[in-house]
């Protein structure tokens, strides 16, 4: 605990996504005090032209009143 999944569109470099984890990682330990080992990040890449289907109507609308920060789009 916790488990992070974070779906994007594909062009970010492993490079990248190893950052992005390590800085969630970071947040969480400071914001939560579990250690390292607890946290798990899932990068997952969605295609733009699938993205309103595949991630926007069946994650983010159906569960938008429980999100923490909602999209502006």
């Amino acid at each position: 605990m916790p488990h992070v999944n974070l779906k994007m569109y594909p062009g970010t470099s492993e490079e990248q996504k190893e950052k992005i984890a390590q800085e969630i990682t970071n947040i969480i330990i400071k914001h939560t005090g579990k250690p390292e080992a607890a946290v798990s990040i899932e990068i997952a890449e969605v295609a733009e032209d699938v993205w309103m289907e595949e991630v926007y109507n069946k994650e983010i609308k159906p569960n938008i009143e429980k999100l923490y920060k909602k999209p502006g789009y």
